[in-house]
């Protein structure tokens, strides 16, 4: 069994600029809930960690004693955070409630960011309690052009009727994978 590397040893992960970052920093200039949204792994948690600041805290659901507090006291805990991120937040979605509370009492843009997985849209009080105080993003799994620091047009072309045009070295097989 191998001992893996203490956490100042081991070697950092490559951050790639997503093409969703500019499109949440425009919906917190104007709009008072932003919600991250998509399948597992896709790097939500990633994405919204670059806006969280002193101002605007990142809080995690997925830690048991945040969890607690989100679900014991809703509005306490929201009353708590005048600003903030908070991931997972189809762990407690009895906070959507407080967080409309709060929002229409100050109508400042930005002053939540949330995550959820993708079928946080199908909880009953997400859309019921926040419908025009959200904007929601869907942040798709890394990509090609992500990585590779393009344009990426292939959705775009295929969705025109073009077909795609294959630039630069493909990626194949165990390589795709």
């Amino acid at each position: 069994m191998t001992t893996p590397l203490p956490l100042s040893n081991r070697p950092h992960p490559v951050l790639y600029p997503r093409k969703a970052q500019s499109r949440v920093a425009e919906a917190l200039g104007d709009t008072r809930v932003v919600l991250v949204t998509g399948p597992r792994q896709a790097g939500k948690t990633t994405l919204v960690r670059t806006f969280a600041t002193a101002e605007r805290p990142y809080v995690t659901l997925d830690d048991p004693q945040a969890l607690s507090a989100a679900r014991t006291d809703p509005i306490g805990f929201v009353r708590g955070l005048p600003s903030a991120v908070i991931d997972e937040i189809q762990r407690a979605p009895e906070l959507l409630l407080a967080i409309k509370e709060t929002v229409d009492l100050d109508t400042t843009p930005g002053r939540f960011l949330l995550t959820g997985s993708a079928n946080v849209l199908a909880l009953p009080k997400i859309g019921d309690s926040l419908a025009g105080r959200m904007s929601v993003i869907n942040l798709l799994p890394l990509a090609q052009s992500e990585i590779k620091s393009t344009s990426g047009s292939f959705i775009d072309r295929m969705f025109a009727g073009y077909l795609p045009i294959a630039t630069g070295d493909l990626i194949t097989g165990d390589a795709l994978l």
